[in-house]
């Protein structure tokens, strides 16, 4: 723990969901920040997809039958369709039997983990018949999930909010990316948040300030893999089952929350950029997208936050 400005400051990053994960605190109690990565562990040990018994894998697995989850996995999968809702199908939480198919069915950080699927796996699934009712939820028989990216984001804005409960003055944290930040910043003003150029690996393209919110970068160069079909990444196309097919290289979008800017960074590998740029202030978005020619799109209201 430092003093920063008056302010007591302690910052960690470890592994976590995949990944690594960093916590910052200001104020609250030495013991926080292991308190912090401890709900990320807890989270992942729910939430993954590799691992056998978390509430994820029984979902999956749960052939069309009612399941008792973690309140947490109930708050996921209601993340989950609303995404699906917004995006009008955009953002599909189906998609893992493609996901598998195209290659991706072990983990990147542990070759030890797989993901299993029932033979009834299809996709697309029933994204509009899953039914969350308080700890139980049904999931379509056929029907699986996986929380992708979507779950980082809402990792990090569950542990902003268990920070600021229990005693934090300010808080950020960043899980695979995604960042979130609510409360008094180190410098007493506002939180600085740098986002990578992914042309020229370990600098910075532009920072942010935010006083309260997120900020996802989605990029198609991480998690690639050799494919049946060439090249895959895990940027499903809904509308065509394969790996998007795009000139977007990053996307990176400020919102309200972190499972909100997540799902909105997905769309830059989807949608034309400039109707996508005109949207998103419109919801309360800001956006920076990054093409394969160095080429940066800002959305107008990119400004608000530099």
């Amino acid at each position: 723990m430092v003093e920063t400005e008056g302010l007591r400051v302690q910052s960690g990053r470890r592994p976590a969901m995949g990944g690594t994960a960093a916590v910052t605190l200001v104020g609250g109690t030495p013991e926080l920040l292991d308190d912090c990565f401890g709900l990320l562990f807890d989270l992942e040990q729910a939430w993954s997809r590799f691992l056998e018994g978390s509430d994820v894998w029984r979902l999956n697995w749960s052939q069309g039958l009612p399941v008792r989850v973690r309140p947490c996995t109930a708050r996921l999968v209601s993340e989950l369709i609303d995404a699906w809702a917004m995006t009008g199908g955009d953002f599909d939480p189906t998609v893992l039997p493609r996901l598998v198919a195209s290659g991706y069915a072990t983990s990147r950080v542990d070759a030890s983990r797989h993901t299993a699927l029932p033979d009834a796996a299809v996709w697309p699934g029933a994204a509009a018949d899953i039914e969350v009712a308080g700890s139980y939820i049904r999931v379509p028989l056929g029907t699986t999930l996986d929380p992708g990216g979507l779950g980082k984001g809402l990792a990090a804005e569950m542990v902003v909010e268990f920070a600021l409960d229990r005693g934090a003055d300010g808080a950020l944290a960043e899980v695979g990316g995604d960042v979130v930040v609510a409360g008094q910043a180190p410098d007493g003003a506002a939180w600085t948040i740098g986002i990578e150029n992914p042309h020229a690996p370990n600098e910075l393209l532009t920072t942010v300030r935010l006083s309260s919110g997120a900020v996802a970068t989605s990029s198609r160069l991480v998690r690639a893999w050799a494919g049946a079909d060439g090249l895959a990444h895990h940027l499903i196309d809904p509308a065509t089952g394969r790996s998007a097919a795009t000139p977007t290289v990053t996307s990176t979008v400020i919102a309200g929350t972190g499972a909100r800017a997540e799902v909105l960074a997905k769309l830059a590998f989807l949608r034309a950029p400039d109707p996508l740029l005109a949207w998103l202030p419109r919801i309360g978005a800001a956006a920076l997208i990054v093409d394969a020619d160095h080429e940066r799109r800002y959305s107008a209201n990119w400004v608000d936050f530099a």
